[in-house]
């Protein structure tokens, strides 16, 4: 063995050819790690450069979550084969129901389904998955963002990827294992919630600490494209895998967000200060060019508070995290529903007169997250320009009615205007949804009440999108009732949701126009506009 010493001085003068000749293959891989990290804490590796590798990193890690949390929907029509068969396939075609019974089976592997899924009973016990899933994951995500800002978040995100590999694997292991308990599949799927509920916070609260106020939101709004990513990545590899058998599609992309939890142990770099100096006095540089340093409270002086992370009801009370909060509930809802039952609704409306066949439902309603990752940019980049977060989510989600109705009323027309009216919906359904659950996250994790206390992005972060993943829990829950009476009802509901979730944020809205009215009077008396976004949120 050797001595942490011996080793920090083979780091710096003998060459890793050497030791991999001489066989040591223990030593060869502690000098790697060792020298990527005397490699990062000596700041080598310029400011910039460390915040491209944190928006690599943190998109690849939360794309490798969504496509494993995908593959579920994908594999539900092989698990019973009379579940609507919403999965992606390729090549995109227009087909309708009068399409041969026999051409809708997905493999002579998979047979009639899989017990205990195949029952008469089937579609409910799916059903009974996915709630459990997003409950878990909604109860999990209170309490990961606690123990997030309390951990080390390399570490913590690393532990959460590959235990969300494990299980998403454990579940395709079932295929094998010829596993037919449906408590089995119950447990690993909540296990797996579990896992998933540390994606979340730690990627925002990582990104958050590297990037200032300025440009978060067009910043965060193209790096949560990560969400359609993985969901479109996650459906083609679970429906190319199909054909294999049906544990393949999700032991592979299982493998996948474990593999790329290891880069984020090795690669990931949680805030300036765990790099180095020279990369922390580059951070406030660049701030102070900014002009962002006095609202930039990610480097306090104080190392007392920054050592103590804040509590969950602590973080309940910093302005403007429960209207937001809140907001997300219906933005989220809103937003499942059509992410969960869009495919279905599509298969059910006549278009032209005629029934598209689920797959080319499936194949339509990815138009929805194509529009959603331009209303996740555009609110950002909007946010920025007014400074003013809530008057942009808010006015997202009141433009989301209007957008509701002409597609309930009008898409059934023809192809292309459900398609458009689809893609204008998905814009400002996901518009908001994206800004707060990043931009406004981080803002919020990094309030100037917070003094300089750096402890509050994760479990920020998680009480958001952990309240706004119950409501993710509830749409699509409510709408398998109301659906068995009437469309029109559930649309009205979402609309009520919509126009709901804009009202919450109306003191914050009220707030933030009232800075915009005063600011040409400060900047008249000479006043600083620096902290205007956290005065608002003090309402």
């Amino acid at each position: 063995m050797f001595s942490s010493i011996e080793v920090e001085n083979l780091v710096s003068s003998a060459t890793l050819e050497l030791v991999v000749v001489e066989g040591n293959l223990q030593l060869c891989f502690l000098i790697l790690f060792r020298g990527n990290q005397k490699y990062i804490k000596k700041g080598k590796l310029s400011y910039k450069t460390h915040q491209a590798i944190v928006l690599i990193v943190t998109f690849l890690a939360y794309t490798s979550y969504h496509a494993s949390r995908k593959t579920t929907s994908i594999v539900k029509s092989a698990l019973d084969p009379q579940s609507p068969d919403i999965g992606l396939k390729f090549p995109w075609r227009i087909t309708y129901l009068s399409s041969p019974a026999e051409n809708k089976r997905v493999s002579w592997v998979l047979g009639d389904g899989w017990a205990p899924f195949n029952r008469s009973d089937g579609s409910t016990l799916l059903g009974e998955l996915d709630v459990a899933f997003l409950a878990i994951y909604a109860f999990g995500m209170y309490f990961s963002g606690h123990l997030g800002d309390r951990m080390n978040l390399r570490i913590f995100l690393t532990v959460g990827m590959v235990g969300t590999g494990l299980f998403t694997s454990l579940f395709g292991v079932g295929y094998w294992a010829n596993i037919h308990s449906f408590y089995y599949y119950l447990t690993v799927q909540m296990i797996a919630g579990l896992f998933q509920s540390t994606g979340w916070p730690s990627v925002v609260a990582v990104v958050g600490n590297w990037f200032g106020k300025k440009k978060r939101g067009l910043i965060m709004g193209i790096w949560n494209a990560h969400t359609s990513v993985g969901n479109i990545t996650g459906s083609l590899i679970a429906a190319a895998l199909l054909s294999y058998g049906w544990g393949w599609s999700f032991v592979v992309p299982g493998l996948l967000t474990a593999f790329i939890g290891l880069l984020v142990f090795l690669f990931l770099p949680v805030s300036p200060e765990s790099v180095g100096d020279d990369i922390e006095e580059e951070k406030v540089d660049s701030h102070r060019k900014n002009g962002e340093e006095a609202t930039e409270p990610l480097l306090g002086s104080d190392n007392e508070i920054k050592e103590k992370a804040v509590g969950f009801i602590e973080a309940w009370k910093i302005p403007g995290v429960a209207p937001f909060a809140l907001c997300l509930f219906f933005a989220k809802l809103v937003a499942y529903t059509f992410l969960y039952w869009l495919p279905y609704y599509i298969c059910r409306t006549a278009i032209e007169g005629k029934y598209l066949s689920s797959e080319t439902a499936g194949n339509l309603s990815t138009f929805f997250d194509v529009g959603g990752v331009l209303g996740g940019i555009l609110a950002g980049h909007i946010s920025d320009q007014l400074d003013a977060r809530a008057i942009t989510a808010a006015t997202f989600m009141y433009c989301a009615i209007p957008a509701l109705y002409f597609y309930r009323t009008y898409g059934h027309i023809s192809l292309a205007m459900n398609i458009a009216l689809m893609f204008i919906c998905g814009m400002f359904v996901n518009g908001p949804y994206a800004l707060i659950t990043t931009a406004v996250s981080a803002d919020l994790g990094t309030h100037s009440s917070l003094k300089g206390n750096s402890k509050a992005l994760a479990t920020v972060t998680a009480i958001i999108d952990g309240t706004g993943s119950v409501g993710a829990a509830i749409g699509p829950l409510v709408t398998g009732y109301i659906s068995a009476k009437s469309w029109s009802a559930v649309f009205k509901m979402l609309m009520g949701a919509a126009l709901v979730a804009g009202l919450l944020l109306t003191r914050l809205v009220v707030a933030e126009v009232a800075a915009r009215v005063s600011e040409p009077r400060h900047q008249g008396q000479g006043g600083s506009q620096s902290t205007s976004r956290d005065a608002e949120l003090d309402v």
